[in-house]
């Protein structure tokens, strides 16, 4: 029987703070709980619809599985539509993260938007990117609207959540890797030789990199305008550097 205190309890963790408080998020949506189930974060309750239940009833038997019906799953639900499931699971610890030998990992300043962060996830996942570290001021991760966009991504990537400033001073003492920005009025992205490792730093939607990260970035790029808009939207500009960069890998 799903109860008020539960229903309450689920309700909660669309609030960052109680997200935090009990180091548990909610996962939604036939897709993205799939995606849940089959990965590593640990499932604390599946609350979901008959017809979801018996769809996936072998992948689901070693979860705690509630049975709820429609009505009920809609009010716990931030999702518009919703006819399949609701998980909720454990964080993960924000352990730091270190770009590795040939490997490239993204950094996020002050990214607001949860549907770019999740877009960007899922952009970094296309791309086998593994690993985003991000500023204090950048959206939870954990925010169920970030989870949405990134479509099951989630369960691929590793975040932490740092002081970019404090991280970089930390990391010129322990290498030298490539601190790559996106900037513009710099050198062009389509002729850019990329090292064979380092950081990608993408900024704020409004105001780009801040100034605490840019005396870090040892290479400034510009993604090549042809037409007269003004910007491009921080999942789209993710997106073409990525795609640059695979190209040369």
């Amino acid at each position: 029987m799903f109860s008020k205190q539960q229903q309450k309890y689920v309700q909660s963790l669309q609030i960052k703070k109680y997200r935090q408080e009990h180091q548990s998020f909610l996962v939604e949506g036939a897709k993205s709980v799939l995606e849940l189930v089959n990965s590593d974060f640990e499932i604390e309750l599946l609350l979901c619809t008959t017809k979801f239940f018996d769809e996936n009833e072998k992948k689901l038997k070693k979860i705690s599985v509630e049975q709820i019906s429609q009505t009920e799953l809609e009010k716990i639900s931030t999702l518009q539509s919703n006819d399949a499931a609701v998980a909720v699971a454990q964080m993960k610890p924000n352990e730091s993260l270190r770009a590795a030998e040939n490997e490239f990992v993204l950094v996020l300043d002050d990214i607001r938007d949860p549907g770019n962060l999740g877009t960007i996830i899922r952009i970094a996942d296309w791309y086998g990117i593994k690993k985003l570290i991000c500023s204090e001021t950048t959206v939870d991760l954990y925010n169920p609207k970030v989870i949405a966009a990134s479509m099951g991504s989630f369960t691929r990537i590793k975040a932490f959540y740092t002081n970019l400033t404090e991280y970089f001073k930390e990391n010129q003492h322990n290498n030298k890797a490539a601190v790559i920005g996106t900037f513009l009025n710099s050198a062009n992205l389509h002729q850019f030789a990329f090292p064979a490792s380092g950081y990608i730093v993408l900024g704020n939607e409004s105001n780009g990199i801040g100034a605490g990260v840019e005396q870090f970035v040892t290479n400034k790029v510009t993604i090549p305008r042809f037409g007269h808009a003004e910007s491009l939207n921080v999942g789209i500009a993710t997106a073409i550097v990525l795609d640059n960069l695979m190209r040369t890998q």
